[in-house]
């Protein structure tokens, strides 16, 4: 058995479950915050280390008379997704054959 290859950046728990959200749709800031039970700071801090390395891009726009934030996934940041996610498949894959 190979050693897994992961993304250290989407591995961490809190980047896993933001890059899940977003890989199916664009976001609000607050609509990602309240699904992964997040203060605004933990978030920020996130999104600001998966914006930096490409993986979610960042809008903001106003709507009804406030300033809101919007998040989604980059192509780069969609493939990097994918590909740790079929890590963790090929893991959960060999676990499985393990124990028949």
């Amino acid at each position: 058995m190979s050693a897994p290859v992961f993304d250290p950046l989407i591995h961490a728990p809190g980047r896993l479950q933001i890059c899940a959200i977003l890989s199916a749709a664009e976001a609000e800031f607050a609509v990602v915050r309240d699904a992964i039970k997040v203060s605004d700071s933990v978030l920020s801090k996130h999104v600001k280390a998966l914006e930096e390395a490409g993986y979610v891009s960042v809008r903001k726009a106003a709507m009804d008379g406030r300033q809101r934030t919007w998040l989604s996934m980059t192509s780069a940041g969609k493939k990097a997704f994918k590909t740790h996610v079929a890590e963790l498949e090929r893991l959960v894959k060999i676990t499985a054959e393990l124990t028949v």
